[in-house]
C-alpha cells in the first residue's frame, strides 16, 4: 500500500456533477445501444488489440461502471490499456451518457445495479472482471454481493459506501438530492458556458486539474454541451443523488457495508488522498469489509483515478488478473 497524505479540503465553489467525461473515443471505439423490457443502455467498446499471430485473442470479459452524473467515456483512458488482457464493456446507465431514462423512473442504486445483472444475464458474458466507480463502484458491490455468479473480479475505484457524516467538501453534492435543488441549480446556473461547467467538474473531480488534457477538456466541454439539450439529464442526476442519500441509510442486510462483507469476489479497491467527494480515510474500513481485499491509495489523485492516473490503475488491475488466473491454475 502506498503512503497517503491529508486530503485538499477546499470546498466545491458550487455543487456540481460529480463525475465529467473521460477523454475522446480513442481510435477504433464504438457505442451501440442494447435494448432490455424497460431500460435501454448505451455500451461503449475499444478498439479489439490482434494478437502476434494474426489470431484475436483470448480474453475474458470486463464490465466498468461509471460514477453519478458521469458515463461510459470516464473509462476510455483505462480500457485501451487493459484491452490486451479483458474484452471490456463500459455502460451507460440509464439516464446517462447515450442511454435514455429507464421507464419507471427508477434511480436507486438497486435498480442501476439491477440494469447491470440485467445486461450481463442477456449478454451471457458472466463472470466478468467488474469495475466501479463511485455511485457504480456503490451498484457493483450490491451486484457482486447478491449475484456472486456474474462476477469474476470486482475494482471499485472511490466506491460511494455510506460515510456519514460525509466530508465536507462533499456536501454541497450531496444536497442536490434534495427536492427542487436540482431546478433551483439549474436556473443559478442557466447562464453557465458549457466550459465553465465541463471546467467545475474536472475541478471537483481531479486531484490536480492541471492534468486534464486539453483533448480531455474538448471532450468534457462537448459532452456537457450535449447533456445541457436533454430534457431529463438533471432529473437524473437530482433521483439518482437521492438515490445514493438512500441507499446510505439503509441497515441490515441490504446496507452496502453488510453487503460488501458478503462479496467473495478477489477485489482490488482504489482510493486518492485529494478525493473531495469520497474520503480515502473510507480506505481501511473498506478494505476490512471486503474480505481479502487488496488496496491502493495514490495520494495525489482525486475521485476518478481510473481518469487522472489510469496506467497506475492498470498496473494494479493487471496483478488482480495474474493472481486470480494463478489462483485458477492452481484449483485445476
Amino acid at each position: 500500500m502506498s503512503s497517503t497524505e491529508s486530503p485538499d479540503t477546499r470546498a466545491a465553489s458550487l455543487p456540481v456533477p460529480p463525475a465529467g467525461p473521460g477523454p475522446r473515443a480513442g481510435a477504433g471505439e464504438t457505442v451501440r445501444s442494447v435494448t432490455l423490457p424497460g431500460l435501454t443502455l448505451a455500451v461503449r467498446t475499444p478498439g479489439t488489440p490482434s494478437a502476434p499471430d494474426g489470431a484475436a485473442p483470448d480474453r475474458a470479459p470486463a464490465l466498468y461502471v461509471h460514477g453519478l452524473g458521469g458515463s461510459s467515456q470516464n473509462w476510455s483512458a483505462l480500457m485501451p490499456l487493459l484491452a490486451d488482457r479483458v474484452a471490456g464493456e463500459a455502460l451507460d446507465l440509464p439516464g446517462f451518457g447515450a442511454a435514455p431514462p429507464p421507464d419507471d423512473g427508477n434511480y436507486s442504486v438497486s435498480a442501476q445495479a439491477r440494469a447491470v445483472i440485467r445486461h450481463l444475464d442477456a449478454a451471457g458474458r458472466g463472470p466478468v472482471h467488474l469495475l466501479g466507480n463511485s455511485m457504480g463502484g456503490a451498484a457493483a458491490t450490491r451486484v457482486a454481493a447478491v449475484r456472486p455468479d456474474l462476477v469474476r473480479t470486482l475494482t471499485l475505484i472511490s466506491p460511494a459506501l455510506p460515510e456519514l457524516p460525509p466530508q465536507l467538501t462533499a456536501v454541497p453534492t450531496a444536497l442536490l438530492a434534495v427536492p427542487g435543488a436540482m431546478r433551483l441549480f439549474g436556473r443559478l446556473t442557466r447562464d453557465w458556458t458549457p466550459e465553465r461547467r465541463a471546467r467545475e467538474v474536472l475541478a471537483l473531480c481531479y486531484g490536480d486539474p492541471r492534468r486534464v488534457t486539453p483533448e480531455g477538456l474538448g471532450a468534457a466541454v462537448d459532452e456537457y454541451a450535449q447533456r445541457l439539450e436533454l430534457p431529463y439529464a438533471w432529473e437524473a442526476f437530482g433521483r439518482s443523488a437521492r438515490g445514493l442519500v438512500n441507499a446510505y441509510t439503509l441497515g441490515g442486510q441490504h446496507g452496502l457495508w453488510r453487503q460488501a462483507e458478503r462479496v467473495l469476489a478477489p477485489t482490488l479497491l482504489v482510493y486518492g488522498g485529494r478525493d473531495r467527494l469520497v474520503s480515502y480515510r473510507m480506505a481501511r474500513r473498506a478494505a476490512a469489509a471486503f474480505r481479502g481485499s487488496r488496496l491502493l491509495t495514490l495520494p495525489e489523485a482525486g475521485h476518478v483515478a481510473m481518469m487522472e492516473y489510469p496506467e497506475a490503475v492498470a498496473r494494479a488491475f493487471r496483478e488482480l488478473l495474474d493472481d486470480d488466473e494463478s489462483a485458477d491454475a492452481d484449483g485445476s
